[in-house]
């Protein structure tokens, strides 16, 4: 049970009602957060709560209905959010595999189509495997492969560019190397020398602690220190609102209707 809940059940009122307390005390809580990111998987949504909360940003993640989670943030943290997310490449990309890529739909492709979907393939199995590396943000790997007609002379050779995206406190010029071995010997027909690398350093945003931060928690809410009081404020008079109107039920159900105990007074005779 949230904390929310623990507060509220002991209040004397229905299910019904304290759900609805809970619901509209989510909803003018959340008023002034925007919508992040959709369609994530939980995976995704976790990565990306946990990554806003050590900078200093609370963040709020919600499921939808498709089982895709989706994460709010504040409307002022906004712009601030979206540069801290995409310092840590996050989130991270969804790549495919050679057997999502040749997944049959019943109509028959051409060689041509073929040989484009096996480059594309192999394209995001190599860059789903570099990306794996510690320190990597995100990776792309494009590769060249043109069809050489083996009659003629002065053939095409393959070749293969790698783009990568790394923390700049991580060093990854030891691994060219590696890297270009790795794609050389994944693609049949490239060579080592015709694989290039090209590494982009990103400088990490220093991290901030919850504490260090100065936000509370408030009925499982990340907050602000200055938005604690009229949250209270609004909880607490909302409670008194419902009692209110459950004292007004109950004073209209049982003292304002007729007793059934009250005496006949005889009419007088002429």
């Amino acid at each position: 049970m949230s904390s929310l809940s623990r507060l509220i059940a002991p209040l004397r009122f229905g299910r019904w009602s304290r759900a609805m307390l809970a619901a509209s005390i989510m909803l003018v809580l959340q008023a002034c957060s925007v919508e992040l990111y959709s369609g994530l998987n939980q995976r995704q949504a976790n990565e990306i709560v946990a990554t806003l909360i050590r900078h200093g940003i609370p963040a709020q993640r919600e499921a939808g209905k498709d089982g895709t989670m989706t994460v709010f943030v504040e409307k002022d943290r906004f712009a601030e959010a979206m540069a801290i997310l995409d310092e840590s490449g996050l989130p991270k990309q969804e790549f495919q595999t050679l057997g999502d890529v040749f997944k049959r739909s019943g109509i028959v492709s051409s060689p041509a189509e073929e040989r484009a979907t096996m480059i594309y393939g192999l394209s995001q199995e190599l860059s789903r495997t570099i990306s794996e590396i510690d320190g990597v943000l995100s990776a792309r790997v494009h590769l060249v492969l043109p069809e050489n007609d083996p009659l003629k002379q002065g053939l095409v050779p393959s070749s293969a560019s790698v783009f990568i995206r790394h923390r700049a406190s991580v060093p990854l010029n030891d691994l060219i190397p590696q890297v270009k071995m790795l794609v050389a010997k994944g693609v049949a027909g490239l060579t080592y020398d015709n694989v290039s690398v090209t590494l982009v350093p990103v400088a990490a945003t220093p991290e901030l602690s919850t504490g260090e931060a100065g936000f509370t928690t408030f009925l499982g809410l990340w907050l602000h220190p200055d938005s604690v009081a009229a949250a209270q404020w609004l909880f607490y008079g909302m409670i008194a609102v419902i009692a209110a109107l459950a004292g007004w039920v109950v004073y209209s159900r049982w003292y304002r209707r007729p007793s059934v105990y009250a005496l006949e007074v005889p009419a007088k005779k002429a």
